[in-house]
This record gives C-alpha cells, structure tokens and sequence, in this order.
C-alpha cells in the first residue's frame, strides 16, 4: 500500500520482529518499538524499519510515538499491539507485584495502544482508515492453570478488541480491530518459561503434544496471520479472533 504506515509493538525480537520482518510486503513505512535497544536498533539496521524506544504502559511515551510518527509520514494505517509479557504462577502463587506488572504491559499498554491509533487513524488523509491487531494467545479462550494472570490478561485483550470493532465500525467504519490467538510458538519467552519449569525439554515435548499438528510454531507462521488482518486483504474483517495454534483449541482437553 503505497504511503502506508504501521507500527509494531514489542517488534524488538521473537514474533515482533518476524512481523517487521513480513511488514515490508504490505507497508511502505514500518516502524517498530521495544524496551530492547540493542536488538531493536540492530533489527533497524536490517530491515530499515525505524525502530523507537517505548514501554508500552507509558501513556505519555504512547502520545510521543504517534506524534513521531504522523511528524515523519503524517498518516497511521495499521498498529500491531504485540508488546508483552510472561509471568508464570497458579492462581495461589500469583503476588500483586506479577498481578500489577502483566496488566500494566499485556492489558493497558494494549488498551492505550488501541485508543491512541484511534485517534491518529480517524485523521488519516482521504478519511478514517486503519487496522488494529492485538496480540493475545490461545490462553484468552483457555484455562492454563500456571498462567493465572497471564490468561485473565490475554482474555482481556480478547474482548477489548471485540468492544473496540464494534464502536469503530459505527464511528467509522473503516477502521478495524481483530485479535490472534497463538498456540506454542517456537520464541525466546517460551523458551525462558520452559527452561524456568526445570525441565526445558519435557516441557517443550508437552506443548508440542497439546497441538494435533505435532510441533511448535514459528514466528514466522504468526507473522503472516497478522499481515492478513494488517492489510486491505481482510477489508471485511473486523471482531474476530484468528486462532494460529496448530489445532490446539479445537482438540484441547483440561490443562
């Protein structure tokens, strides 16, 4: 799309960085955000995308990112809100400190991310227009029962966006919002969480066995889903949820 604008968030690395990667395809300029300055700024080098520092629960950093971004292309047609985290722990193990920190990046940096793109997007040159894509995961429809915050977050996310859809398709039709539900991608986070269980590779085996497929996925099997909801190819999708997990969710039993 000639003149097209996104901005990926968390694109520093894992899934993020697989988007920015795909990005090029369907955008003319691409920007991408991190905490990671040092993968962020080498993965800038790469792919010339233009890669700004933010933590994505900063409200003011949020207003100072769009503002850069409508200062150097003056539009915004698309916003990947794929900034987020993992903590592990049951219900019984959760503390306010991990309750706090995975709602402040997972739940408001996605809420904040939502409602600032709105407001760019709605200006765009020719009329409102945009896609929002929210990261969640395959545990926004499913209990992981050492995932108590982090589902109660990606749950969030889930229905945030339907809310969303709907009000943008009466305000203004043509800005959209869809979420993805990932299963178990092949990632530096996943990773850190199996080799935290204390046994990486058992771990790995079970979740590979939660999927009928038969493996993890790849960022880059992520990627290519959301560039489908980016992109003017779903100009008729909005509110949904693309599932990208291998057929976990339609074979899942108890976890």
């Amino acid at each position: 799309m000639a003149d097209s604008t996104i901005l990926i968030t968390g694109g520093a690395s894992g899934i993020g960085a697989a988007i920015v990667r795909t990005a090029f395809a369907e955008f003319e300029n691409v920007f991408f955000s991190d905490i990671q300055d040092d993968l962020g700024e080498k993965l800038a080098v790469e792919t010339g995308a233009t890669y700004l520092n933010q933590d994505v629960s900063n409200e003011k950093r949020w207003k100072e990112v769009m503002a850069e971004i409508v200062s150097a292309t003056g539009r915004l047609d698309a916003l990947i809100n794929n900034a987020g985290i993992f903590l592990g722990g049951c219900i019984e193990d959760t503390e306010m400190d991990l309750w706090m920190k995975m709602i402040a990046v997972n739940q408001t940096g996605t809420m904040l991310g939502c409602r600032e793109a709105i407001s760019v997007m709605k200006e765009n040159p020719g009329g409102p227009k945009g896609s929002i894509v929210n990261m969640s995961s395959i545990t926004g429809f499913i209990g992981l029962a050492n995932g108590a915050a982090y589902g109660a977050t990606k749950g969030a996310v889930r229905l945030l966006s339907k809310s969303i859809a709907v009000h943008c398709a009466k305000e203004y039709k043509d800005i959209r919002c869809n979420s993805v539900h990932p299963g178990a991608i092949d990632t530096p986070m996943n990773q850190a969480a199996f080799e935290a269980s204390g046994d990486a590779a058992g771990t790995r085996a079970f979740f590979e066995t939660l999927q009928p497929i038969g493996r993890m996925g790849t960022s880059e099997e992520i990627a290519n889903g959301v560039m489908f909801l980016a992109s003017d190819k779903s100009s008729f999708v909005t509110g949904t949820e693309l599932l990208i997990d291998g057929g976990w969710l339609a074979a899942s039993g108890p976890l």
